[in-house]
């Protein structure tokens, strides 16, 4: 089994790597491997094209490669909740929960992942054109093997950008180095209230899949949900696979975040959750219609 991630050195989809790197999915009998596909609407191209089985990345996303959610379902989530976070330049005044510092300012932030932070500025009344808000993508992350988070970071670092959205690694990073400073993470309570549901972290795979190796398609499943469990009893674990596939910096890091997403571990996919998605993926254009729960999540 191929699972593709769209970014590695990242605490967003850690369940999934887990559960390839720590041994879960070998337990239930599937031999996997994880592959770094970025930005992640080539994921999803390479899912739909039978490149990889699987996709461990921002739910949303998949509407790139599956108009409407045909022919693609959400197998579960690796955690609850929009996953990113707004890192601004540490030299920036501003407080925490200030969505207006984005006025004015640049905003590295990757393709399909930008239209959370899109989404969420329309949310506080923020007008891209209006406000002079330019989001585009982090200088030198044109490669497929690219890890954004981190060279976000360098980016704002070297300042090329005046801020990023991104993931915990990277804004772990850029705090630590002193060059930037978190005012945005919606998961935690900053921002608007509906942007929690915008998207999260999940699992995706063909209906093709589903039909064809259902078995594989459940334990899947019940390997992150064993990844979760995992981490939840012992965090050491994070460190032991992190070092096994990051580099020292990051993989010394990488228990620390993920002990801090914990409580947003499970695999559960709620009809609340569609709803408060379907509702962001047309107010962004990239839904037309208003798919029911199980045209959306495999059952």
């Amino acid at each position: 089994m191929k699972i593709a991630v769209p970014d590695l050195i990242s605490n967003s989809y850690f369940p999934a790597v887990t559960a390839v790197h720590g041994g879960m999915l070998a337990a239930r009998g599937i031999d996997a491997t994880v592959e770094l596909i970025f930005p992640v609407n080539k994921a999803y191209e390479a899912l739909r094209d039978g490149i990889v089985d699987a996709v461990a990345g921002s739910a949303h996303s998949a509407l790139h490669a599956f108009p409407e959610w045909q022919g693609v379902k959400l197998l579960c989530a690796q955690g609850q909740g929009m996953y990113w976070f707004l890192v601004m330049r540490a030299d920036i005044p501003c407080e925490r929960g200030d969505v207006s510092v984005v006025k004015g300012r640049t905003i590295g932030a990757a393709p399909w992942v930008d239209l959370g932070l899109r989404g969420l500025l329309r949310a506080a009344g923020i007008d891209e054109k209006r406000d002079n808000v330019t989001i585009a993508p982090v200088p030198n992350t044109g490669a497929p093997s690219t890890n954004f988070g981190l060279t976000a970071a360098k980016a704002l670092q070297d300042g090329l950008i005046d801020g990023f959205w991104a993931n915990g690694m990277g804004a772990e990073v850029a705090v630590r180095s002193g060059a930037g400073k978190i005012v945005l993470d919606v998961r935690r309570g900053d921002g608007p209230k509906d942007a929690f549901n915008f998207t999260m972290a999940s699992v995706a795979v063909t209906d093709k899949f589903l039909a064809e190796r259902a078995d594989d398609a459940k334990a899947l499943k019940l390997a992150i949900g064993d990844a979760h469990q995992a981490l939840k009893k012992n965090i050491s674990l994070a460190t032991d696979i992190g070092r096994k596939i990051f580099p020292t910096e990051q993989a010394e890091l990488i228990a620390g975040i993920v002990e801090r997403d914990l409580p947003y571990y499970s695999t559960d996919i709620s009809p609340d959750f569609v709803k408060g998605m379907n509702a962001f993926g047309r107010d962004v254009g990239i839904l037309k219609g208003d798919p029911a729960y199980e045209a959306v999540v495999a059952r």
